[in-house]
């Protein structure tokens, strides 16, 4: 019964996500672009319903949406299933990355027992990476080869070191705001330097290591 509940949450949550996002796509209120960020910020958020049920259900049970989205994101992205979340460029496996990202820190959060590891480094990637396209493609001016804006490293930098502060104040471990600052530029820095769709992997992955790392030391 739990299980069904937590499938049932999971899913309606991530098509609702995605139905906002597409018809605002579709009325024209907001553009292609905007769009696939609205899918992109607000999926990450099921991972608080990931926490909820984390000890409830087991491990092999919790990752079963994020396994189910793989493979329907690659679908989408090879079958164009879902408009408001595909770009044109078919190299771009950014989708695809996403929830593969997600899969790898469940299971490495369950591995050492820090459910606030996979969930900085997620958060980071859906707030600061989804806010940073978003506010450096409207605003931005001065830009990289690769693309990247000033502006838009500033957003990933303060909503990276925000949401660190957060949750290392959340999860109560010490010296909150030497490590948020540390994750904050680690962030940006990976953030800019990965090339486009790459960074949904690159960028929580690696937060979430150095995350963890620094809790070591």
């Amino acid at each position: 019964m739990l299980i069904s509940l937590y499938l049932f949450i999971s899913y309606g949550f991530i098509a609702l996500v995605m139905f906002i996002a597409s018809m605002l796509k579709k009325q024209e209120y907001v553009s292609e672009e905007t769009s696939r960020k609205i899918i992109h910020i607000g999926v990450s958020n099921w991972y608080f319903i990931a926490l909820y049920f984390a000890s409830s259900i087991d491990i092999g049970l919790l990752i079963i949406p994020p396994i189910t989205f793989i493979f329907f994101n690659y679908l989408s992205y090879r079958l164009n299933l879902v408009k408001g979340m595909e770009r044109a460029d078919k190299k771009d496996l950014g989708t695809v990355y996403y929830p593969i990202a997600l899969l790898a820190l469940l299971l490495f959060s369950n591995q050492i027992g820090k459910v606030d590891v996979g969930f900085l480094g997620f958060m980071v990637l859906g707030y600061g990476d989804g806010l940073a396209a978003v506010i450096g493609k409207k605003f931005g001016r001065t830009r990289s080869k690769s693309g990247k804006s000033f502006i838009g490293s500033l957003t990933m930098f303060i909503v990276s070191l925000v949401v660190s502060i957060v949750t290392i104040l959340y999860f109560q471990q010490p010296n909150y705001v030497i490590l948020a600052l540390f994750i904050a530029v680690f962030a940006t820095f990976v953030e800019y330097f990965t090339p486009k769709g790459l960074d949904n992997l690159t960028v929580p992955i690696f937060t979430s290591l150095l995350y963890y790392v620094l809790l070591l030391l």
